[in-house]
């Protein structure tokens, strides 16, 4: 028999592991870990967004925010992990970044 281990790259598995206030200490050492992030330019807190926006991009259906970020420097940015290529992606992208610059 083989061991079975659920794939924390998908999002629902991902989001048990990391995605809870009791466990933001680990996404945030995971993150500054996988992005390299030094000095002020590290994480320092995370905030989990839930709510759905309605994007003005036609492709995209909606818009769902994981993980906003806020660096020690006072940046806010956006993580998203994707695995699959998705149709729209650059867009979401976009759209998302400008959410986070324009909201500081």
């Amino acid at each position: 028999m083989h061991a079975v281990f659920a794939d924390p790259k998908t999002d629902f598995v991902f989001k048990k592991l990391f995605g809870t206030e009791e466990h933001k200490d680990l996404l945030i050492a995971l993150l500054n870990a996988l992005l390299g992030l030094k000095g002020d330019r590290c994480i320092a807190a995370v905030t989990f967004l839930r709510e759905e926006e309605r994007p003005r991009v036609q492709e995209l259906k909606f818009s769902i925010v994981d993980v906003k970020c806020r660096d020690g420097r006072g940046t806010v940015f956006v993580v998203e992990m994707q695995v699959l290529k998705v149709e729209g992606f650059e867009k979401r992208v976009v759209y998302n970044a400008a959410k986070a610059y324009v909201g500081q």
